[in-house]
């Protein structure tokens, strides 16, 4: 048996990590909405929250099954990011139904767009999972249009749902660049990707070009991103 060379041993783990953040963040986000379901206030929007749980669980089987193609342990895999999900969710628990909607759209979204701007460095294979993973737009319509609706039947709500999302950002990308720095996400680590000036490897890999901080420039692209979904539903990004 080889021995595994330095940069294969770190690609490795690149995607060890990547794949057990996302196998975590699945089964989070699988219990989270299964929660909140009780919040719905008919049966229709509790079968809403339901279905999307049911697609998260199904995710986070399919990111196990590729990390047991890869030899990996899926609980190994997910442990070190387990503290960091749990506290996002613990300091972002939704007061009522209408938060919850927000949440879930918020957080797929965001989740999406990060996992995505990682797809240049993945090996075909895991590419395609997290293509697969991450194609949510049936489901991100379906909280788009609640929402609307929602905003429609109590105008009222738009103030209160407009702060909510803008925590709920903050929170995600204070999230994200915490992941990115700690994990090398975007090929710079520690101090290097924290945002202080630095200018990172900006290789084309990254998708970020060079004499840039990778991370700040996902942040900003993130952020941007979701300025724009506020937008759609009529509220101030």
């Amino acid at each position: 048996m080889s021995t595994p060379t330095p940069d294969s041993a770190r690609d490795h783990r690149f995607l060890t990590d990547l794949l057990g953040v996302m196998a975590y963040s699945e089964l989070s986000a699988f219990e989270r909405l299964s929660s909140d379901a009780r919040y719905a206030p008919t049966l229709r929007d509790r079968a809403v929250l339901g279905r999307l749980a049911v697609r998260e669980f199904e995710h986070y089987e399919l990111v196990c099954a590729r990390l047991q193609e890869m030899g990996e342990d899926v609980e190994g895999a997910m442990v070190p990011f387990q503290r960091s999900v749990d506290h996002f969710h613990e300091r972002t628990r939704p007061a009522d139904w209408f938060e919850s909607l927000m949440k879930a759209y918020v957080i797929d979204t965001v989740s999406a767009d990060f996992y995505r701007s990682l797809i240049p460095r993945l090996d075909p294979a895991t590419a395609a999972l997290v293509e697969q993973v991450q194609a949510s737009e049936e489901a991100t319509e379906v909280l788009r249009e609640r929402l609307k609706q929602a905003l429609a039947d109590d105008p009222r709500l738009a103030s209160r749902l407009a702060l909510w999302a803008r925590r709920l950002l903050g929170e995600a990308l204070t999230q994200a660049q915490r992941v990115a720095a700690d994990h090398a996400f975007l090929g710079v680590q520690g101090s290097d990707a924290a945002g202080t000036g630095a200018t990172g490897n900006g290789s084309p890999s990254n998708g970020v070009p060079a004499g840039t901080d990778p991370v700040r420039a996902l942040l900003t692209s993130l952020a941007t991103a979701h300025s724009r979904r506020m937008t759609m539903l009529g509220l101030a990004g």
